[in-house]
C-alpha cells in the first residue's frame, strides 16, 4: 500500500474512533448528526477475518425501513473496506440512536442512484465533489430490514 494510502486510511479510522467515542461520552447527545444526515453505526463481517466491524456513516436519505448510503471514501480511487464487507456479506446491522437493527444491504441499480443522487447531494454537496475527484463510480447501498 502507497504513503498516501496509508495516512487516508489512518485518518479516517482516527475521525471514525473519535466520532463513536463522542457518542458514548456524550450518551448520543453530541454527533448523532451532520445537517439533515443522521449518523449511523454499520456493522459488517471483515471478508477476510470473519470479525465485526463498525464504521460510522451518514445516511442522506433515510426512513422508518430505508436507510441510504454511499461509499464515497471523500473521493479517494478505491471503495471504503466496509462496502467490500458488505459486498460478500450483505447480512448487516445497523445501530440508529442506540437501537440496532438486522438489516441486508445491496448496491443501487444504476437507475436507482440516478434518482436518489440529487437528493444524496442536496443532503451534502459534498457527494458531488466526491464523484468528481475519482474515476471510481461511488457505490450507492440500499440498506432494508432483513427478510429472514
Amino acid at each position: 500500500m502507497k504513503l498516501p494510502d496509508v495516512v487516508v486510511d489512518g485518518a479516517m479510522k482516527t475521525m471514525n474512533l473519535v466520532h463513536r467515542g463522542l457518542l458514548s461520552v456524550s450518551g448520543g447527545r453530541i454527533g448523532s448528526s451532520i445537517g439533515p444526515m443522521p449518523v449511523v453505526q454499520l456493522h459488517t463481517t471483515g471478508r477476510s477475518s470473519g470479525r465485526r466491524r463498525t464504521v460510522m456513516l451518514t445516511a442522506p436519505i433515510h426512513g422508518p425501513d430505508r436507510y441510504v448510503l454511499v461509499a464515497s471514501k471523500g473521493g479517494d480511487d478505491r471503495h471504503p473496506q466496509w462496502y467490500l464487507n458488505l459486498v460478500a456479506d450483505p447480512d448487516i446491522e445497523l445501530t440508529v440512536d442506540g437501537e440496532t437493527r438486522p438489516m441486508t444491504a445491496r448496491t443501487a441499480t444504476p437507475d436507482e442512484k440516478a434518482a436518489m443522487w440529487p437528493e444524496i447531494v442536496d443532503a451534502y454537496r459534498g457527494y458531488s465533489g466526491y464523484q468528481s475527484r475519482t474515476d471510481r463510480d461511488i457505490p450507492v447501498v440500499i440498506c432494508e430490514p432483513r427478510s429472514h
